[in-house]
């Protein structure tokens, strides 16, 4: 398996190492310990012969970053209510996952689209085009100071610190140097697979999709962006591909510098512990998906979490040498 098919995400005082086929995931519990566990990557999706196809694949990152990925999110901010004596349910999780996606459409997608018509609605000429574009601005807007204010909660700075483990022990993983701290610290925050730069292809390329529906009725609008957002998002993965692949070329590097700049909010330098912690996460998910670590990594001592995420498997069955690889990453590092 090609060392850069690995990608993740940051938890709440952890992180979640995605795999081709398995996902590895490493905690700090409330008693200052590391807890990990694994879990095998088998949904519908996940199965389908389609699943590595161009377009169709980055609706399966997509599905699992958000229903697995926001599942362990949540999970990970279990474990730290278990300090409070609390623990998050089923339907509670499920319940924020809901609010969660139609929080996102009504922010990102609709509110732009409204304020947009009601400030251009006194325009007679050319007022499908100047909605459109302020649209966009507005979009770009909202994003860029979304991230800025949640950056200001003192637990989401620590995320963005696990955020910045997180690339930086995948770029560890990518040059084959030993997995420890030393050797992950020197490594920067930013990486070129990062959701944050998933997220700038996806505005700017919603910003020339919708212009499709400049001048149509309000439903119309409505629909028909909420329609297009998978087409979007199949688009924005495999550009964002194309440009981790071909990053050396400078013209490449400076058409994704939005996305490196934007990572200055949401990356981190992380503590030792929280590198400690994705070491463990990294490991966990080489093991699930039948890898090893570079030669000299360190394994962090940890204990397995316990029964707390219902379709989370422990003890994968091993990966046989028959599943290849692509060359090119399916995984986004978020």
């Amino acid at each position: 398996m090609a060392r850069s098919d690995f990608g993740g995400q940051a938890l709440l005082e952890g992180v979640l190492m995605r795999g081709r086929f398995a996902l590895g995931v490493a905690m700090r519990h409330p008693d200052g310990s590391i807890v990990g566990a694994q879990e095998q990557l088998d949904s519908i999706l996940h199965r389908n012969r389609f699943a590595r196809a161009p377009f169709f694949r980055g609706l399966v990152v997509l599905y699992e970053t958000l229903v697995v990925g926001t599942r362990w999110l949540m999970r990970s901010g279990s474990v730290q209510a278990q300090a409070d004596g609390a623990e998050l349910g089923r339907g509670a999780m499920a319940l924020t996952l809901v609010i969660t996606l139609v929080l996102a459409v009504g922010l990102f997608v609709l509110l732009p689209l409204f304020v947009a018509g009601a400030t251009t609605s006194a325009l007679a000429n050319s007022q499908a085009l100047v909605q459109h574009l302020l649209e966009g601005l507005i979009r770009v807007v909202v994003f860029v100071g979304y991230l800025l204010l949640v950056s200001r909660s003192a637990e989401i700075r620590r995320t963005f610190q696990y955020h910045g483990a997180e690339h930086m022990t995948i770029h560890a993983l990518e040059h084959d140097d030993p997995l420890d701290v030393e050797h992950v610290r020197g490594y920067p925050t930013a990486h070129p697979r990062c959701g944050t730069e998933f997220l700038v292809i996806f505005i700017i390329l919603s910003i020339l999709m919708f212009s499709l529906l400049a001048g149509q009725s309000l439903v119309v609008a409505i629909v028909g962006r909420i329609l297009l957002i998978p087409v979007i998002a199949s688009l924005a993965y495999e550009l964002l591909r194309i440009g981790a692949r071909y990053r050396e070329r400078w013209w490449i590097r400076w058409l994704f510098l939005p996305g490196i700049w934007l990572q200055s909010i949401t990356t981190r330098q992380p503590e030792d512990s929280m590198i400690e912690v994705a070491i463990a996460s990294m490991q966990e998910a080489l093991a699930a998906n039948g890898e090893t670590a570079p030669s000299g990594s360190y394994d962090p001592p940890r204990r397995h979490l316990a029964e707390q995420a219902p379709t989370a498997r422990l003890d994968p069955e091993p990966v046989t040498a028959a599943r290849e690889a692509d060359p090119a990453s399916d995984q986004l590092v978020r």
